[in-house]
């Protein structure tokens, strides 16, 4: 890599290997807490088909 240094002398290909390596990124660990546990308002990281669960509970009454 090409060494490529901010003007506080950083290494920016250094800190950027670092974060790759790092784990999660904020929004990546509050997806996975949104599907994982339940949240409040994290619906736009469901994958749950509200009309179809409607649709299932309806049925189950008229049964």
């Amino acid at each position: 890599m090409d060494d490529f240094r901010a003007i506080t002398g950083t290494d920016i290909n250094k800190v950027k290997e670092k974060n790759s390596n790092s784990g999660m990124s904020y929004n990546e660990a509050k997806e996975f807490i949104a599907r994982t546990t339940g949240g409040h308002h994290t619906n736009i990281y469901s994958d749950t088909d509200i009309q179809q669960v409607r649709k299932k509970l309806r049925n189950s009454k008229k049964g």
